[in-house]
């Protein structure tokens, strides 16, 4: 990968990184996917920014045990999905397109069976 790469990479990164700990203080933003793409990101982009993440409290507050376990709390799966739910209600309402508003239901469908039976629940 080219360093212009490397560079979008992290920066794209750092920016989900400081959105999922804006997230921790406001519940409006969803934490534990931003920190996602954050580690995707870091991984892709510099193995130092990568370590560098993978050490700090956030990292392990919140990804450790999805990471090792494959397993969220409650509340995390919530936030999520609810979020997701959020995002994906607009194109519900403003698409005219029965065969994109199927797709668009599907995905939900999809989403939710991953979420509860995939992912395990893990007690705080």
């Amino acid at each position: 990968m080219n360093k212009c790469k490397k560079f979008i990479c992290v920066s794209v990164g750092l920016i989900c990184f400081t959105l999922g700990a804006i997230g921790i203080i406001l519940p409006i933003l969803p934490t534990t996917p931003f920190l996602l793409l954050a580690s995707f990101f870091f991984v892709k982009g510099s193995e130092r920014f990568d370590i560098w993440f993978k050490n700090t409290k956030i990292y392990k507050k919140h990804l450790d045990s999805f990471v090792k376990e494959k397993a969220m709390t409650l509340k995390q799966k919530m936030t999520i999905l609810l979020f997701a739910d959020f995002m994906m209600a607009f194109p519900l309402i403003i698409l005219d397109s029965l065969v994109i508003k199927c797709i668009i239901v599907l995905m939900i469908i999809i989403k939710y069976y991953y979420f509860l039976f995939v992912i395990k629940t893990i007690n705080n």
